[in-house]
């Protein structure tokens, strides 16, 4: 998949297919005033939707569905999770760098 950086939803786009399969709406350019937060309201829509997933996961084990299945579901889900949120953090703080280093050389 390519990428043009000058577009406000590149980054929501990727993060939708890479996410494929989910409900959760995409970022719109509209609601935002800079593609910075077009990403960090994607990534946050994301985690929120891996929330929902821990979530009701953990109330179906709670109410009785603790079968081995369901342990290893949740187990994986809350690792992705876990992967999604390093990766969220990650990438927003190398493009807050990025923007810092390009503000130092105006």
């Amino acid at each position: 998949m390519s990428i043009n950086p000058t577009d406000p939803n590149a980054l929501t786009t990727f993060i939708a297919s890479a996410n494929s399969g989910t409900t959760r709406k995409p970022a719109s350019a509209g609601a935002s005033s800079s593609w910075y937060e077009a990403m960090a309201r994607a990534w946050g829509d994301t985690l929120d939707n891996q929330a929902g997933r821990v979530t009701a996961l953990s109330d179906q084990i709670a109410t009785g569905g603790d079968q081995p299945s369901n342990m290893v579901q949740l187990t994986a889900e809350s690792l992705r999770m876990q992967f999604i949120s390093n990766n969220a953090a990650t990438s927003q703080n190398a493009v807050g760098h990025a923007l810092e280093t390009l503000g130092k050389r105006q």
